[in-house]
């Protein structure tokens, strides 16, 4: 399963809890995260941010992404304005159009009060898990 990780759950995955539980589904290789690079420069400005991305870390997570483990990239996303609240979460939706993925992971207000857009679900951690129990059974 293809999907849009939003900034806030693949921070919030440094501490455990549902959002842990979806980034592990990805290292596991249970779904594929899909990126561009507006989405991946938020992770990585937001981590250096909360001083979470130490050096080492973050070269990891970089080597990681550009190894493309489990990863779709896209460098070429259309141009949307869907969500009315916060027009900076365009860029979820742009990635999820441009790789034609199943869903969005987000625990954003704004972007979940949209639901679906074009056939693809914006659930929070916890509504994804209980939607998808097969992919976090072992």
């Amino acid at each position: 399963m293809k999907a849009v990780i939003d900034t806030n759950v693949f921070v919030s995955s440094f501490f455990g809890g549902n959002p842990k539980k979806i980034t592990d589904l990805w290292l596991q290789g249970k779904i594929t995260l899909c990126l561009s690079r507006p989405v991946m420069d938020e992770y990585i400005d937001v981590l250096q941010r909360m001083g979470l991305g130490h050096d080492r870390e973050l070269e990891e997570l970089i080597a990681l992404f550009g190894s493309g483990y489990n990863i779709l990239f896209t460098s070429k996303t259309p141009s949307l304005q869907v969500v009315e609240k916060d027009p900076h979460d365009d860029k979820f939706i742009e990635c999820a159009v441009a790789l034609k993925a199943g869903v969005i992971i987000t625990g954003d207000t704004a972007l979940r009060s949209v639901r679906k857009y074009n056939g693809i679900s914006i659930l929070s951690p916890a509504e994804f898990l209980k939607a998808f129990p097969s992919l976090s059974s072992t």
